[in-house]
């Protein structure tokens, strides 16, 4: 049980006006005798001094309006297109990334060189973490999350078959409930005649932008589901001899369905739920979520162990 719980960011140029200006205050004084001849300087001034003004806005001021335009709209085509690499450059470490686990049973069978090639396509990932501050966006966070990768040596003992004879670990899994504040770790797994779980729920306080504290609350052993009935071959063939088992097919089916009805009699009981806090005094732990979209999370936990889930659904689950 111990084993289960653990698991668990331009300028304007304006034009020169000559010293006319000087000029007209001069001229105007010598005419001011003579309103008809002021008047008709002053508008053959003020009209010289227009033609000019328009001249120079048709050369500087659509100009200039135009390129700065035109720059902007530069500038927002050439973010966007860096929005696109990005974006590209990012589901092709996740597929990459993926593709390594493949083999490792979760990393049980990671050799040194896979080990080393996952860590460095995650910190790549890391990198380029699209959400910075995970538990400010916790709704992102909701929903089912099936473990691909781990290196937090506490879960290979589950793994390992030598350790569980006749029983496969089919799916390891983390629900996290945002609004409630909880997350449940499950693991499933599959027998000759039947499936079971085994989970622990939990809640968390969100401690930092990356970081939620963890603590354990219940175990819950599920009750075995009934499976396919298993196939018992004509023969088989041992040593190079082929031994006919039709003779034993009365006696398998018989038991067989000895088991089946003790399986579904258990079925029916309600599972199993245990106090965490009464078996263990270490019942909390943190998590640290260092990578985070809609269908991808890298976290790690407090004994530097490393977990990769993907989201239920997602297409990086497809072979």
């Amino acid at each position: 049980m111990s084993i289960i719980y653990q698991f668990c960011q331009l300028p304007i140029n304006s034009p020169t006006i000559p010293s006319q200006t000087h000029q007209l205050s001069t001229k105007s004084s010598l005419f001011l005798t003579s309103p008809l001849r002021f008047n008709a300087y002053t508008r053959r001034e003020v009209n010289t001094l227009k033609v000019k003004a328009t001249a120079a806005d048709d050369e500087w001021g659509p100009e200039k309006s135009t390129s700065s335009s035109n720059g902007g709209g530069a500038v927002a085509v050439a973010e966007e297109e860096e929005t696109s690499l990005e974006v590209e450059e990012i589901y092709k470490l996740k597929k990459q990334l993926v593709e390594s686990f493949y083999g490792t049973d979760r990393g049980l069978k990671a050799s040194s060189e896979t080990r080393a090639e996952i860590v460095e396509l995650i910190t790549q990932l890391e990198a380029k973490n699209p959400t910075p501050a995970p538990t400010d966006a916790l709704p992102l966070l909701n929903g089912k999350w099936i473990l691909a990768y781990t290196s937090f040596s506490g879960l290979f003992p589950l793994l390992s078959q030598g350790r569980l004879p006749l029983v496969k670990v089919e799916e390891i899994s983390q629900s996290i409930d945002s609004e409630n504040f909880t997350v449940q770790n499950s693991v499933q797994f599959s027998g000759p005649l039947a499936t079971t779980s085994l989970s622990t729920n939990a809640s968390f306080e969100v401690r930092s932008p990356k970081r939620v504290q963890i603590k354990f609350v219940e175990g819950v052993v599920g009750t075995p589901q009934i499976t396919d009935s298993v196939v018992l071959p004509e023969n088989v063939e041992f040593l190079g001899q082929k031994i006919d088992l039709t003779p034993l097919k009365g006696l398998f089916n018989s038991v067989q369905d000895t088991a089946s009805s003790v399986a579904k009699t258990i079925s029916n009981q309600p599972p199993l739920k245990i106090n965490i806090s009464q078996i263990s005094q270490n019942a909390e732990s943190w998590l640290l979520t260092t990578y985070l979209d809609q269908e991808l999370r890298i976290s790690r936990g407090d004994a530097g162990s490393v977990f990769v889930f993907i989201k239920e659904g997602s297409s990086l689950l497809s072979p």
